[in-house]
């Protein structure tokens, strides 16, 4: 599988490391960091994942070029890579 990083263009999958589905970290004021609610919903945004088939959002982080973490937008039947950008360029 190649990745074309948009800093350093076309690469082998080796020089990538995947993290895992992106998504947006819980919103939790600092004062409300030991509620049960807050530890609920940092507990599902480390462990749960949908893991779904088609398309999917992933951060992947490459390691071995640009050291830049990346959002790549795949096809998990077919392993097609449809984007990729930089993850500071995908916040909200």
């Amino acid at each position: 599988m190649r990745i074309t990083c948009p800093h350093c263009g076309p690469r082998d999958l080796i020089e990538f490391t995947v993290l895992g589905e992106a998504r947006t970290r819980p919103a939790v004021a600092v004062e409300d960091l030991d509620s049960p609610a807050a530890v609920d919903a940092f507990a599902a945004y480390v462990y749960d994942r949908a893991n779904p088939a088609g398309i999917h959002r992933e951060h992947w982080f490459h390691g071995f070029g640009c050291q830049t973490w990346l959002v790549v937008t795949r096809d998990t039947l077919n392993h097609a890579v449809l984007a990729v950008a930089d993850v500071r360029e995908e916040r909200p």
